[in-house]
């Protein structure tokens, strides 16, 4: 979602493809785009809901749309009888993917690893919280969801997979998003192979035009139907900066500052 009040700052990639877009920065008053690239703020809908959901939203909604059994599409009822886990739901794609999973009817399950993380994971909606640095992280899971969770949107694999396979259901799909603590990956091939696992890898950039248009579709019925609030009261804290003091903000995203870092344009 694209705006000219404000901004969100995030990594800028080295190089660009012809598909990711252009080599330039984020932090501009006025910037061109491909008009397929543009997508219109719904009527009513905060500059702030505008310029904190675009890629994050996109990529929660691509990692909630590839699994085996699972819809292409997310509306009211797409997900209706799933368990979503979202891995780190205080986090921006975490948030979002809180957010759209229950939209979409699924139940939703988020773990954290701080009680500040979990009041904001339960603010975005999630059903059930819980702490993977303590007690037994799978068991509660697994209370919740005896059967198996249906999809896991995973923003640390090499950390989190262990968990990710006790609590995952016979053809349930990990979608990875992110290599948070850049953990390597070792994966069991027959535990896999039991269990039928999906994993998927996820990039929003290489995913496509096709699955690009259709998050970009769901994403703003999603926000027109007021299910992707964002603040601290809705589980996304803003962290405000204006134009002048831009470097400060990313300073603040560098430091692993909770939720999103919003540079204004203009007053």
């Amino acid at each position: 979602m694209l705006t000219h009040r404000s901004t969100v700052l995030r990594p800028q990639y080295k190089s660009v493809s012809k598909d990711t877009g252009r080599p330039t920065g984020t932090a501009a008053e006025f910037t061109v785009v491909p008009a397929e690239r543009a997508v219109a703020l719904p009527d009513g809908i905060s500059f702030d809901i505008g310029a904190s959901l675009g890629v994050p939203a996109l990529t929660a909604h691509r990692a909630l749309t590839v699994a085996e059994d699972g819809p292409r599409r997310l509306r009211p009822g797409a997900l209706d009888g799933a368990v979503v886990l979202a891995a780190g739901g205080a986090g921006a794609v975490g948030h979002a993917v809180i957010q759209l999973a229950r939209w979409a009817g699924a139940t939703v399950i988020s773990t954290v690893s701080s009680p500040r993380k979990a009041k904001l994971a339960t603010a975005a909606g999630a059903h059930h919280v819980v702490n993977y640095l303590e007690g037994n992280p799978a068991a509660a899971i697994r209370a919740v969801a005896p059967d198996g969770v249906d999809i896991i949107a995973e923003v640390a694999l090499g950390a989190n997979l262990t968990l990710d396979l006790a609590v995952l259901r016979a053809r349930g799909t990990i979608s990875t998003y992110a290599d948070e603590g850049g953990k390597p990956v070792e994966v069991n091939v027959l535990q896999n192979m039991v269990l039928n696992t999906r994993l998927q890898f996820l990039v929003l950039y290489t995913a496509g035009p096709q699955a690009r248009t259709a998050a970009a579709e769901d994403v703003a019925a999603a926000i027109r139907a007021g299910a992707l609030p964002v603040g601290e009261e809705h589980g996304l804290p803003l962290v405000r900066f204006p134009l002048d003091r831009t470097a400060d903000a990313h300073r603040t995203v560098e430091n692993g500052t909770i939720g999103k870092a919003l540079v204004d344009i203009a007053p």
